[in-house]
């Protein structure tokens, strides 16, 4: 499982620092979503899936190996 974060559409709810804070955080000088772990073990699957189906600009997905 990869996470992606699509920085275009990253509207800074940080809605995914949430669900996943140790996949997601922040970047405050540009405002917007940083990916931490982009190839997330599995044990943090629910949380990445949660924070893509609540990231409300629908920036973020998932990508299977």
């Amino acid at each position: 499982m990869r996470a992606v974060a699509d920085l275009d559409l990253c509207q800074a709810h940080q809605m995914c620092q949430t669900e996943a804070p140790d996949v997601f955080g922040f970047d405050e000088a540009t405002d917007q979503v940083v990916v931490l772990i982009d190839q997330p073990a599995e044990s943090q699957r629910d949380e990445v899936l949660a924070a893509v189906r609540y990231c409300p600009a629908m920036a973020l997905s998932v990508e299977e190996d």
